[in-house]
């Protein structure tokens, strides 16, 4: 089983954590299960911010929507790398999406974090520090308000690269993810279930990574514990 091929029979997943399969599962408590790891849902075979927009996702989609989330879990596994851009690439995929769907009030926040996300970036690519990429400035620029109000919250600084590694970029996908749910969109659900999909996409290719097969038996196996 690898990504390029969808399972007819899925996991049930579950909000939430769970001691042991029997009383449930989330999205990366399946993947340590596939991964052969301890039972956790913060294993090590994720990428830690990649796991963390992994829950969030599994915890704010509906328990209908979540089935859509199962045959993503084995495109998880073994990815993973120690490239420090991949946080700002993650938190920033997530800002995007969120600032043009969630409330003005919440549009603030999401602003901020793109100028973070630039701003680390900048950072360690040697860039001047106010330098925008071309879809960061899009997207603020199709937000003025929240753009100028974000500009003013810099000023008071941004912290040193590792607080934005640790708080900072967490924080910033925890609340495009809960913004994008509390949205007023016609489907919250698919918009979460897709940017999930495509950050897990793009980590592949920032970590030259090959999703590795996952046993029949064992995918079968965890079908069959979460069902009950």
């Amino acid at each position: 089983m690898t990504h390029s091929r969808t399972p007819d029979i899925v996991p049930v997943l579950s909000r939430g954590k769970h001691r042991n399969p029997r009383k449930g599962a989330c999205f990366m408590e399946l993947a340590s299960y596939l991964a052969g790891e301890k039972w956790s849902d913060h294993p090590s075979c994720t990428h830690p911010l990649l796991a963390a927009l992994a829950r969030d996702v599994n915890d704010h989609v509906s328990d209908a929507s979540r089935t859509w989330l199962a045959p993503l879990v084995p495109e998880v596994i073994a990815l993973t790398g120690d490239d420090p851009r991949v946080d700002a690439w993650i938190a920033r995929e997530v800002a995007l999406t969120a600032l043009p769907l969630v409330s003005s009030e919440r549009q603030g926040v999401a602003a901020v974090g793109l100028l973070r996300c630039e701003w680390y970036l900048a950072r360690l690519e040697g860039r001047d520090e106010h330098d925008l990429t071309p879809g960061t400035r899009a997207a603020l620029d199709g937000a003025p308000h929240a753009r100028d109000w974000a500009r003013r919250f810099g000023l008071l600084g941004h912290g040193s690269e590792d607080r934005f590694r640790k708080r900072s970029a967490p924080v910033i996908v925890h609340s495009g993810v809960a913004g994008i749910a509390a949205a007023c969109h016609k489907d919250t659900d698919r918009v979460l279930v897709d940017l999930l999909g495509r950050t897990i996409e793009s980590c592949r290719t920032w970590f030259h990574h090959e999703v590795p097969p996952v046993p029949q038996l064992r995918w079968d196996e965890m079908c069959a514990i979460t069902s009950r």
